[in-house]
């Protein structure tokens, strides 16, 4: 007895990568990278939690900064930094 099956077709993985100044308010998001040439700032963030794998929620965007939610902290960061904190 012969089975037709349909071909097994993958499917591509979409990930949208984008900036933690364009996430929307109240939602979870993972850390994917973080873009500085700075290594103090790069410390400062990963003392704060924020780091690669890391979950982070914004709480809400402010003009000039956004309120996030890292563990279980909150931390008011300017619009440049959440540019380079890609989610």
């Amino acid at each position: 007895m012969l089975r037709h099956t349909a071909p097994y077709i993958e499917k591509e993985s979409t990930v949208t990568v984008m900036t933690l100044r364009e996430a929307i308010e109240g939602q979870e998001y993972i850390i994917r990278q973080i873009e500085t040439d700075d290594e103090e700032l790069d410390a400062f963030l990963f003392s704060l939690g924020c780091y690669s794998g890391e979950t982070i929620t914004v709480v809400s965007h402010l003009k000039g900064c956004c309120v996030v939610s890292i563990k279980d902290g909150r931390y008011s960061i300017d619009n440049q930094l959440a540019e380079a904190i890609l989610i």
